[in-house]
């Protein structure tokens, strides 16, 4: 039976939840789901038919500003299992990945599943991470990921994932990655993110809590006994083009004083106007925390920090400690996270001055 692939549309709904229900017995997709999908998701839901029966689906999502996509769901009616219908579908979700410009293609399994394993790793996909209790029903789940451009992993230092526990902790949240990538035994605890916040927070942002400067982050690093790099295009007190009361202003200039008077009394090495070399500070065994601008990946205009973990000719990896950008992510979704050399470019500029500004660990030995 020959199939012809489309695009789903709308009217597809009855026919894609009775397909849901043939393949599926937990973790069903909704109507209200599917219909997202089709009209708003950032992604793309793939169907097979042959005569005006639907034969299969797969639907695949991007993840905005990043070479990283992720085969959702996909799922074969049962007269069409075994006829190499799900091989097409995911050969034709990687060429629509590698169009939206993606290096990487992720999934899940469920580990009680080996013909689905047997069809992924068949077709090149790697195990690399097991997701405990992930289904409705407390099955577990097996993470595979294809890289449909090749990647050498070059770095021999690990850095550990640790997904920020509050939304104005995104630099504590690197710097406990930082510090883990350094001490493989050392505890990753929120007790420290929210005592690390205490000693960098720049008090005030355009609302609710402060984020972390970079001046901060590097002397919270250095009180722990790390060497430390900091990295700005510019001096004087930072964001303050996100405030509007001239109190709160005044409050973060400061603290921004504060910290430069702690930075003259310690050795945390301080580079204005050089740009962020990234090969030779990895090589070196740095580990960089870098501020990028969330707009990027949320369309939101704010501050936000990230731990770099790899790059190479094509791309800059990230540990994005967010999780919550979307509805659809989870915490393998934010680990390394290709990023074109020239996205990365444009996010690590933030605000109208161009701001760019990174905070790099090195072991006290190198």
């Amino acid at each position: 039976m020959s199939a012809v692939f489309r695009l789903a549309v709308v009217e597809d709904l009855p026919a894609l939840l009775a397909l849901e229900m043939q393949c599926f017995t937990t973790d069903r997709l909704t109507s209200r789901s599917f219909q997202w999908m089709i009209t708003r998701a950032n992604g793309q839901l793939l169907v097979a038919e042959s005569s005006g029966q639907l034969l299969g689906y797969a639907l695949v999502l991007f993840h905005r500003g990043t070479s990283l996509a992720r085969l959702y769901s996909i799922a074969i009616a049962a007269e069409s299992r075994g006829s190499g219908l799900g091989k097409q579908l995911l050969q034709r979700i990687e060429v629509v990945a590698l169009e939206h410009d993606c290096a990487y293609l992720r999934l899940e399994v469920r580990t009680d599943n080996p013909a689905a394993i047997a069809l992924y790793e068949r077709n090149g996909y790697r195990r690399f991470a097991v997701i405990h209790d992930y289904y409705e029903d407390h099955a577990d789940a097996l993470r595979l990921e294809k890289r449909i451009l090749e990647h050498r992993d070059s770095r021999s230092i690990k850095v550990p994932y640790y997904p920020q526990t509050t939304e104005f902790t995104c630099g504590p949240a690197c710097l406990l990655m930082a510090m883990g990538a350094l001490q493989a035994q050392r505890l990753l605890e929120r007790r420290e993110e929210l005592q690390i916040w205490r000693e960098a927070t720049t008090v005030f942002m355009t609302s609710g809590h402060g984020g972390c400067s970079p001046q901060g982050l590097a002397l919270a690093a250095w009180r722990r006994g790390f060497k430390v790099r900091l990295q700005l295009s510019l001096t004087g007190a930072l964001f303050l083009d996100g405030v509007r009361d001239a109190h709160k202003k005044d409050v973060m200039r400061l603290v921004h004083e504060e910290f430069m008077a702690q930075l003259a009394e310690c050795d945390v090495e301080q580079v204005i106007g050089v740009a962020l070399d990234l090969p030779r500070l990895l090589a070196a065994g740095g580990q960089p925390l870098v501020l990028i601008s969330s707009y990027r990946l949320t369309r939101s205009k704010s501050p936000h920090w990230v731990m770099v973990t790899d790059c190479d000719e094509d791309f800059v990896y990230l540990h994005d400690p967010d999780v919550d950008h979307s509805q659809h992510r989870q915490p393998m979704d934010c680990q390394h996270v290709p990023v074109s050399h020239e996205e990365f470019e444009k996010m690590c500029r933030f605000g109208r001055e161009k701001l760019r500004s990174a905070v790099v660990l090195f072991s006290r030995e190198t």
